[in-house]
């Protein structure tokens, strides 16, 4: 069990996915993001094991995440954000925030 505090510690907020590319790099599958969380928190990056989407249909996908963690390396890339989703047996579903229209970027989950 966490306390409330470890949780209402983490900034978690809407961003959209404005790039994806292939990270043969990566130990484990991988692509690397760019994430619009809008003018406040900016372009961030994050490495994430989604391959089971294509690449194509991530641009433009509004997406949850959290954004003040430590940044961590990945080969010659730093993740600066976590992507969330839900591990199933065909992999990761991301969290989405596509079916509300007026959410705006960067707007904060709590």
């Amino acid at each position: 069990m966490v306390d409330f505090s470890n949780f209402s510690n983490l900034d978690i907020r809407v961003g959209r996915i404005i790039e994806a590319n292939e990270f043969p790099e990566a130990k484990i599958p991988s692509y690397k993001l760019k994430v619009d969380f809008g003018s406040d928190i900016g372009i961030k990056n994050s490495s994430a094991h989604i391959t089971n989407y294509s690449t194509e249909e991530l641009k433009g996908k509004k997406v949850i995440g959290i954004v003040n963690l430590p940044p961590k390396q990945v080969g010659h890339f730093i993740s600066e954000v976590l992507v969330l989703g839900v591990m199933t047996d065909s992999g990761v579903k991301l969290l989405s925030a596509d079916n509300i229209d007026d959410l705006e970027l960067g707007s904060k989950i709590g």
